[in-house]
Formats: structure tokens, sequence, C-alpha cells
């Protein structure tokens, strides 16, 4: 009888189970280890990459079993926000000397679905509005964006943009970007603009939770097989989007793509130019977070890879200074005015 009422009463308490293993959630107990990583194995020499120079970089990992599958990060200062795309949230500082401290897990409150399966908490990109510390994530599957407080405690609201609505399940907005004005550019993974193999993209003119159908869409140019995989805004306004490549066996190749914000307006189709790009021999693995910064006068790029929970991979953070190329009759970093 004992055996009878316990197992009704895990009925009870675990609604909408259907024999899907729960999805993995991280600890209470936050332990992040850092073990510094090389530009080129073994070629210690090796500093640099396209347009980018190499800072330094660390292999993450944890105990926790939940630990990994980063989609997408945060970067304020010496201040790291690591999203999982299973709704796991990893905190911590690490400064110059690569050490990690403060380590905070926690897990996203609410989202789409009972958030049991993995489907129902596929969060895949991330925006920050710096004033209220408030965060934007935006979900696969169920083509939704939502909006957390500063410490992930509870949602403020959430909404299925109407120009999602048809975005693959599995390609949807896996970029969100803040722009200064308080609008939010979205960037479907998979969804192509018509008839061509560029990518959606939409552009919100505020907050897509108060406002989901003030603004317009755009196309991003991507070059063959490669698809975006997070986006994040630079100090001077500029764009910057990690486009990202599977082929077998089981190898990625990872570029970064250097866009003219200035140039999006409703129906334009805006490409950019190719900085760098990750593939043997040098580092590479699943990139599917970027963020940028500055230190002094030097426009600071953080990258983070999505190591799929498999032994194959890892969860990489890599650091770098964008290198700006001198214009004609001088020296020194190009400025464009932040768009507005």
């Amino acid at each position: 009888m004992r055996i009878l009422f316990a197992v009704l009463l895990a009925l009870v308490c675990v609604p909408m189970w259907n024999g899907v293993p729960r999805l993995p959630l991280l600890g209470d107990r936050a332990v992040v280890h850092a073990e510094r990583v090389a530009l080129r194995e073994g070629h210690p020499e090796v500093t640099r990459i396209g347009q980018l120079e190499w800072l330094g970089g660390v292999a993450l990992t944890s105990p926790d079993p939940a630990f990994g599958g980063f989609s997408a990060m945060h970067v304020a200062g010496d201040r790291f926000t690591l999203l999982s795309d299973g709704g796991n949230v990893v905190r911590f500082r690490m400064g110059r000397d690569w050490r990690i401290t403060e380590p905070h897990f926690t897990n996203l409150p609410d989202g789409p679905g009972a958030g049991w399966e993995k489907l129902d908490r596929d969060s895949e990109s991330l925006a920050v509005d710096p004033a209220t510390g408030d965060h934007w994530v935006g979900f696969e599957n169920s083509n939704e964006i939502w909006r957390y407080d500063a410490e992930f405690t509870r949602a403020l609201g959430h909404v299925a943009p109407p120009a999602m609505h048809d975005w693959p399940d599995n390609g949807g907005a896996e970029s969100l970007v803040r722009l200064p004005s308080g609008g939010i550019i979205a960037i479907s993974e998979t969804a192509r603009w018509p008839k061509t193999r560029n990518r959606v993209a939409i552009r919100f003119d505020g907050d897509p939770i108060a406002a989901p159908r003030r603004g317009f869409r755009f196309g991003l140019v991507v070059p063959p097989g490669f698809s975006p995989s997070d986006a994040t805004l630079l100090p001077d306004g500029r764009l910057l989007v990690l486009l990202r490549r599977f082929a077998l066996p089981y190898t990625f190749t990872v570029k970064l793509l250097l866009v003219d914000s200035r140039r999006i307006a409703p129906g334009a189709i805006v490409g950019g130019t190719e900085i760098a790009t990750f593939a043997p021999p040098y580092i590479h693995d699943n990139f599917e977070a970027v963020a940028a910064t500055r230190e002094g006068s030097d426009t600071i790029i953080w990258i983070a890879s999505d190591d799929n929970q498999s032994i194959l991979q890892r969860s990489l953070l890599l650091k770098f200074r964008l290198i700006e190329p001198a214009p004609p009759g001088g020296t020194g970093n190009r400025r464009i005015t932040p768009t507005r």
C-alpha cells in the first residue's frame, strides 16, 4: 500500500511526465575550473588569426553533470554570464590571471512549456539591458522571446512575435542583440530570405515584449554552408556575427563577420566582411556565443563554445583583441558612430 501511495504521489507532484528524462538542471554547489588553452596547440608563437590578436583562453569544466552547452553569453568587465541551451545559467568573475572566482549557478525560473524537456528550455540567445540588468532570452522550437530580471529570479514577460512564427523549430532566434536605442535585433539560424540562402533577421524598434509588431525584417548574407550562431554589438556600433558550419567527421568551422549596422534597413540585404576563420590547425569547436567589451582603446572579443554535453567537445572561453586595418595614409582604429 505504501508503494502504491508513493507512486500516486510522484504522479501528482510531477505533472506532464511522459517517460522522457528530466532536463538536466544545475545544482546549488557552483564549482568551475579553468585550464589554459592555446590558439594553435604546440605553437605558442602563433598569436594572430585573421584580424584577431590572441590574448588567451581557457577550457571550462565542472563536476556538475549539467554544466556546459553554452549558447549565449554576456560580459561586463570581469563578470561573465553564460547561458546554456537547456536553460542553465553560469555566472562568475575572471580577471587577467584567468582564475575563476565567485561562481554561481541558477536555472531559468520560467519559460516555454513545462520545463521538463529540453524543448521547453531551448534557450539559444541572450541580450542585456545595461541600465536595469534585465535579460532577454530567445528560444528555439517555440520561437519566443522572454524577459527576466537581473538575477534570473522571475520572468517579466514573454511574446511569440508574429514575424518569427514561421521560423524553423530548430532554427529560430539563435542571436539577440540589444541596440543603444533600446531596440533588439533577432537573427534566425536557418530561416531563409525568399529565393536566397541569406538568413532572415528582425529589427524590433523597442522591447519586443511590449511591441512585437514594431520593426522590420532584413536579410543577412552568409557564406555557403554557414549559419549564424550568435551576434554582438561592438562598442563603435558595428555588428559582429558568429557563423558556424559542421562537417563530418565531427569538425566545426567558424567565421566572424563584421557588418556595418548603418546599412540595416527595411527589406535590405546586408553583407559584411569576414575577419577570422577558426578551423584546423587553429583551435576550433562548436562556437555559439560571442560578446564584445572595451579595455582602454582596445575592442575585446570573447567567444565561447557549446560542448553539446559530449566528451568529444569542450566548453571553451577565448579572448581576442580586434585588429583594425590602418586607414590609407594613417594609423589608428576606425570609428563608426553608434547606432541610434
